[in-house]
């Protein structure tokens, strides 16, 4: 049976890995900047303001969906977006607690 690495490390910090990196690439910063700005959008409009191709914000979008930035409803051709901000501020929260955590031990281990 294989075993993933991952499942080393405890689940707050496997979480926080996720929202990582959902976050780490820009055109996934800037989908969440243009859903901030609206209720909701619907994919075509992100795609024409983004300078990627439709399939490729369809992906970027689906890595947001799957760590749940972003919840989205598909209507016939048309899909809508809008950001979880209950996971935003949980992630939030989860990623101002592992800095404060770090800036407390900050010179303590310095070469």
């Amino acid at each position: 049976m294989a075993f993933d690495k991952k499942d080393e490390f405890i689940k707050r910090e496997q979480d926080l890995a996720v929202f990582a990196k959902a976050l780490s690439h820009p055109a996934r910063i800037a989908i969440l900047k243009l859903l901030a700005q609206k209720s909701e959008c619907i994919c075509g409009e992100i795609v024409e303001v983004m300078p990627l191709s439709q399939s490729t914000v369809s992906q970027h979008l689906k890595e947001l969906k799957n760590a749940g930035l972003i919840e989205g409803s598909i209507d016939g051709p048309r899909s809508c977006y809008c950001i979880n901000w209950k996971v935003v501020d949980r992630f939030m929260k989860e990623f101002s607690f592992l800095i404060n955590k770090l800036k407390a031990q900050e010179g303590k281990n310095c070469c």
